[in-house]
């Protein structure tokens, strides 16, 4: 795959050109994006995934949920239904998504919307009685049909957008300077030692604009893994077996290892469906331990269910409090 990118360097000045001038005509008004009379904040980034935006809308979530009437809104990558679904307790993995689909599992009283044409969606939302006071999109930061009125960018630790270049070379979606758009950029996954010094150099690398403001966050794992029915201290594991079908599974890697636990890894595309076949091979394992995301996915499978357990992350934010304010100052409450 790398090989076939780097043969396809010369298409990146096309690339480039094209999101450039793209994003040129949203800028000036000569392509309509919709502005909307509730808040609504975008989560993205500009890169092809692996950023953590997961993590983050359950952040939100968890901040804004006892606060107002929220909805999340997704694509719904990989789901089987087309146009537009509100979740509801019919719903799977594979009508709406798992990324919505954890949400939806995960925190009662939300909504949970997906549909490829977000300004379609907005309008059904709106037009519940019981409509939104709030709506979260999910990795819509291109999606500029929509004009979310507080953007938050994120980008890897690991893959800085300022280090990067557009497809098919790169895996940047639109060229850096989209980043200007961005209220809030969270460099995330960072390292628990991350010092400020380093954390100037980054802020450094971004060319951060006078209107923005750069947090740092960290993953938080869970001392223990959940399954449907009970849950288990993860340092007093056996050996057990990991399966990952998400971007990057390194920071999942390096954190058990640090923790000196044996497993054998197993690793999947990111959003994997998974197939009988894989269930049928992962059952002949005495103890699973997989992503929440992947969880969703496979849990629905009984003969690996009394066997798969998930670990939970949170989101470590850096200076919290001003996070949390700026959130809830675009808010108004």
């Amino acid at each position: 795959m790398k090989i076939l990118r780097n043969i396809l360097f010369p298409v990146v000045p096309i690339y480039y050109l094209i999101t450039r001038l793209r994003n040129w005509l949203y800028d000036k008004g000569f392509k309509s994006s919709k502005s909307y009379d509730i808040p609504i904040i975008c989560v993205g980034n500009l890169s092809t995934g692996g950023t953590g935006k997961t993590p983050m809308i359950e952040y939100l979530i968890r901040l804004l949920k006892d606060k107002k009437n929220v909805a999340t809104l997704s694509r719904g990558y990989k789901r089987i239904t087309e146009g537009f679904v509100l979740a509801d307790k019919n719903a799977t993995a594979d009508t709406i998504g798992d990324e919505p689909f954890q949400f939806f599992r995960k925190f009662k009283g939300i909504k949970v919307a997906v549909d490829g044409d977000r300004q379609n969606a907005i309008a059904k939302l709106l037009a519940l009685t019981d409509k939104p006071e709030l709506i979260l999109l999910d990795d819509a930061y291109q999606h500029r049909k929509v004009n979310a009125g507080f953007n938050i960018l994120l980008t890897a630790y690991y893959k800085l957008y300022s280090d990067d270049m557009v497809l098919p070379t790169g895996n940047l979606r639109e060229p850096r300077s989209g980043a200007k758009r961005a209220d809030i950029i969270v460099v995330t996954k960072c390292p628990s030692t991350i010092t400020d010094s380093e954390k100037n150099t980054i802020i450094d690398k971004l060319k951060i604009r006078k209107h923005q403001r750069v947090f740092f966050s960290t993953i938080q794992y869970s001392d223990k893994v959940i399954s449907t029915t009970g849950e288990l201290i993860l340092k007093q594991l056996p050996k057990f077996t990991l399966v990952t079908g998400i971007a990057n599974a390194n920071p999942l890697l390096e954190f058990l290892n640090e923790n000196s636990l044996a497993f054998n890894h197993i690793e999947y595309p990111d959003h994997y469906s998974f197939k009988p076949e894989d269930v049928e091979m992962l059952s002949h394992n005495d103890l699973i331990v997989t992503t929440e995301k992947d969880f969703v996915r496979l849990s629905e499978y009984e003969i690996i269910a009394s066997k798969l357990y998930y670990l939970p992350i949170e989101l470590a934010i850096d200076k919290r409090d001003d996070f949390d304010k700026m959130i809830t100052n675009f808010m108004g409450i």
